[in-house]
């Protein structure tokens, strides 16, 4: 049960870690992508960045899952 409970604190402070950086991911990127569009600070620049964002993550998902060793 002990070992359990370790397991899970780690898992849980992995994935802590990971969303504080992904944070600060977040806002450094949208700070450089406000510099493209210095006139354009509505909802479609958001709107792209989004779309930009999207490809992105499911690109590097897709990488990242062919990189896992069969089960």
């Amino acid at each position: 049960m002990k070992k359990k409970v370790i397991e899970r604190l780690v898992t849980l402070i992995t994935a802590a870690f990971g969303l504080i950086a992904a944070l600060a991911w977040n806002e450094a990127i949208q700070s450089i992508f406000k510099g493209f569009f210095k006139e354009r600070e509505g909802i479609i620049a958001k709107i792209i960045y989004a779309l930009i964002i999207t490809i992105i993550v499911v690109i590097v998902t897709i990488w990242i899952s062919k990189l896992k060793p069969e089960e």
